[in-house]
């Protein structure tokens, strides 16, 4: 016949067991939750041979984090663009003000950076924008055209890298597929836009020609999202431009994506916003918008 053991150190051990596997099942019932939610959302073409979720699905879900929000703080120079790490950070640009808040536009971190810094991007763990320390939409000459580039975390630059040939001033970039595309200034009159292409190390590539009709002052943002280019315009109205992969226009609305424009999740976008502040400067703001096969992108309520 056995004994029961109920020492004190038995009992210990015992209720140190039962907590331990309360937590283990307490925490696989919130993962099975979470993977159930999300094969619903995104179909079974999101689930692995395991019924597991993918590393695309986990990132379209960490994207979908991202909803309409205000940017805290006021800022000398108006917004020239926006992105996100594809997780849970914004990414502002404001002329001579680099920023990073949380999803809700806390601000995480804040540095003054050298004017005229505009639109930007993310990739690999680094945020690279598009810098022009000459002069805009003249002839060639008057630029001095760069893309810095930061580390996503901390805002510390790492690198400055030269970009000649855009010649009416650096003002936007995108990323996608191994190559950047830089965009920028444009002098009146010129009836089409150009699209200068870097490889991840910024030695050029190629000069691609936009058949988009004159946009005031060339391009000011790119993106890369749902299969498609998608170029911010200023003018009144302002433009929005779509071309495909190969750089061929597929659209143009009057939509203001001028001050910035991201892809996020469930074929969403972030379009960057600003407004005056009573105080003086600006206050920003990112607005969720979807696709319009009429009106190209439309703001969500």
């Amino acid at each position: 016949m056995t004994t029961r053991d109920d020492s004190p150190q038995t009992t210990k051990r015992h209720l140190f067991f039962a907590l331990w596997l309360s937590s283990v099942l307490l925490l696989f019932g919130r993962s099975s939750a979470a993977d159930l939610k999300d094969s619903t959302l995104w179909g079974a073409a999101g689930t692995n041979a395991h019924g597991g979720t993918t590393i695309s699905e986990k990132r379209d879900s960490a994207s979908s984090a991202f909803q309409s929000t205000k940017c805290a703080g006021v800022y000398a120079g108006h917004l020239q663009g926006i992105c996100t790490d594809e997780r849970d950070a914004i990414y502002w640009s404001w002329t001579d003000t680099l920023v990073k808040t949380e999803a809700h536009g806390r601000v995480l971190k804040q540095v003054k950076v050298a004017k005229h810094h505009g639109d930007l991007c993310f990739h690999d763990g680094k945020v690279f924008v598009a810098v022009n320390l000459g002069q805009f939409n003249l002839p060639a000459g008057h630029e001095d055209s760069w893309v810095f580039v930061y580390d996503a975390d901390t805002l510390a630059e790492l690198a400055r890298h030269r970009v000649p040939e855009v010649v009416h001033g650096a003002g936007g970039i995108g990323y996608h597929d191994g190559k950047f595309i830089v965009v920028g200034g444009l002098p009146v009159g010129v009836k089409e836009n150009y699209l200068y292409e870097y490889d991840t190390k910024f030695a050029f590539q190629q000069r691609h020609v936009l058949a988009s009709g004159y946009t005031l002052m060339g391009i000011q943002t790119a993106a890369f999202a749902n299969g498609a280019w998608w170029f911010g315009c200023y003018g009144v109205p302002a433009v929005l431009l779509r071309a495909d992969p190969r750089f061929q226009l597929t659209g143009r609305w009057q939509f203001d994506a001028a001050l910035g424009i991201v892809g996020v999740a469930d074929g969403r976008f972030l379009i960057g916003q600003n407004s005056f502040a009573r105080s003086g400067g600006y206050e920003g703001r990112a607005a969720l918008a979807r696709p319009d096969a009429e009106k190209g992108l439309v703001f969500e309520p």
